[in-house]
């Protein structure tokens, strides 16, 4: 496995140049570019980066980066670090990302080049796991169009600042070292969705947890509390009254602390979690509430959706 690091990474954090729109103290946004071999992963790295925070710019011209700098030197600060995936598909399209990084040089900005790199036999593999010819290939094989890319980027690979051979790594491996190039010290961030839903309307298909509030009464049947939500106080006490419901937030609490934990250690940056009663209006609505509340305490950023609520 292969995974080279350069050093020479420009570090000027602050612009010099006199041009309209800047001044000697506006910040520069650091920029990386992410480019390497099709199928080897680019679209994983830049995910990564946008899961960091990075502003991630998929397939943009090259010569249009030194604008997307300049208008994120324009953003006072709002737009810190920009990605921008670069797929180099033609001799021209490299000549110009050559122009673009001269210019970039000469203005002093940060920026690394990403090279995601992988051998010939594991990219036939992917390429053909998902029956998809190579953009290069024309009316060739799929080893004739990598060819012609490997030649066209090796200029570009060796500028590079960091290399990652990912032909033995996968999804999870390959967001792992990216995490440990620009993650820094601080644990990667989880964000979690709470739903709440009823059953008699369908599982929510992008659900990576679910849970059953159907073990509680139905508030459903109390008369007083059947106009109501549970976003109401009163139905949000009778749900959480009942026999077994305060222990199992307390519990289900506990278990998402581990699985949130899990979660970060394997690149997983976004879970959903399903909250399900009869018809989503009552029991579900009310625990998702208690739910979201929880995680929030413990530093999980957390938006909570009740998808059924108002359907009856």
């Amino acid at each position: 496995m292969q995974h080279e690091e350069r050093d020479g990474a420009r570090q000027v954090s602050t612009a010099t140049s006199s041009e309209p729109g800047q001044t000697a103290e506006t910040p520069i946004p650091e920029l990386v570019i992410i480019s390497g071999m099709s199928g080897a992963g680019r679209s994983t790295a830049a995910k990564c980066l946008e899961d960091l925070g990075w502003f991630v710019v998929d397939n943009l011209p090259p010569a249009l980066i030194p604008t997307m700098v300049e208008l994120g030197a324009r953003s006072q600060g709002n737009v810190a670090r920009i990605a921008v995936v670069v797929d180099v598909r033609g001799r021209r399209f490299f000549d110009n990302l050559r122009e673009s990084l001269a210019d970039l040089e000469g203005k002093h900005v940060t920026r690394r080049i990403v090279f995601l790199e992988s051998s010939d036999d594991a990219l036939v593999r992917r390429f053909e796991s998902v029956r998809r010819p190579h953009p290069l290939q024309g009316d060739g094989r799929i080893v004739d169009g990598i060819a012609a890319e490997r030649d066209l980027l090796r200029e570009l690979r060796g500028d590079a600042d960091l290399v990652i051979d990912t032909s033995s790594l996968n999804v999870h491996e390959l967001r792992a070292k990216m995490d440990a190039q620009f993650a820094g010290e601080e644990e990667p961030e989880l964000r979690a969705t709470v739903m709440s839903f009823g059953f008699k309307y369908g599982l929510p298909v992008d659900a990576d947890l679910v849970v059953d509030m159907r073990f509680l009464p139905n508030p459903h049947w109390v008369p007083e509390l059947r106009p109501f939500t549970g976003l109401s106080e009163e139905v949000s006490n009778y749900v959480l009254s009942q026999p077994g419901a305060k222990e199992f937030l307390d519990r289900y609490t506990e278990l998402l602390q581990l699985v949130a934990a899990g979660y970060r250690r394997e690149g997983k940056r976004y879970v959903t979690i399903a909250v399900g009663c009869t018809g989503g209006k009552h029991r579900s609505v009310a625990m998702a509430e208690k739910l979201a509340a929880r995680l929030v305490s413990e530093g999980v950023e957390t938006v909570v959706v009740h998808r059924d609520m108002g359907r009856e």
